[in-house]
């Protein structure tokens, strides 16, 4: 057991000590920057964890633990969940262009999302079924992310899918998920680098 924490702690630590300048924005062939590479970001409600990465100018993958709100046809459960994203930027580069922030990925999203609900972790749930029942997400997502330049992220999510229930019965409905958290090393210059 505490050979499992040591690994936990010592994972935690070489996220934490990533250089800065591989969160530093990449310079596109238009002048524009793109996304962040890495973004690793601490939760304070739930508590939880997230790792964005950036693939492309405007395209990013992620996936986090964090609370979330399933909502459809036969209840509700809310607790700690397995997110999994492809977020697209839509606003990116129009923020970037008023003098709008865009640290830490400050922009509007969308995209198809995955979201797992293990009825160990809820925190209150009224769906009718097994002990130990999950329930998987599938769908899409409008978010809306901020990060300020001491690190201090918020993200919202929307969405709409379908919830495929293990245990419980499956069926069609909404999702909403809110973090507020933290990311360290966050961006604190204008700097931009060359090449991607």
């Amino acid at each position: 057991m505490m050979k499992k924490y040591t690994h936990i702690i010592l994972t935690l630590l070489v996220l934490l000590s990533l250089s800065s300048r591989a969160q530093q924005f990449v310079e596109d062939w238009d002048g524009a920057p793109n996304l962040e590479r890495h973004q690793f970001t601490l939760n304070f409600i739930g508590p939880g964890i997230r790792y964005e990465l950036g693939l492309f100018k405007n395209i990013s993958v992620s996936t986090s633990i964090a609370p979330g709100l399933a909502t459809y046809e036969e209840g509700y459960s809310f607790g700690l969940a397995w997110h999994t994203r492809v977020r697209y930027y839509h606003n990116f580069k129009t923020r970037y262009n008023y003098g709008m922030e865009i640290v830490g990925n400050s922009a509007n999203y969308f995209g198809p999302a995955r979201t797992v609900f293990w009825e160990p972790v809820q925190i209150s749930h009224n769906l009718d079924g097994q002990d130990n029942f999950s329930l998987a997400f599938y769908g899409g997502v409008y978010g809306w992310q901020r990060t300020n330049r001491k690190g201090f992220n918020s993200t919202i999510e929307l969405g709409f899918g379908y919830y495929d229930g293990i245990g419980v019965d499956s069926g069609f409905g909404p999702l909403i998920n809110f973090t507020f958290g933290w990311v360290p090393g966050s961006k604190k210059s204008d700097e931009i680098i060359k090449g991607y």
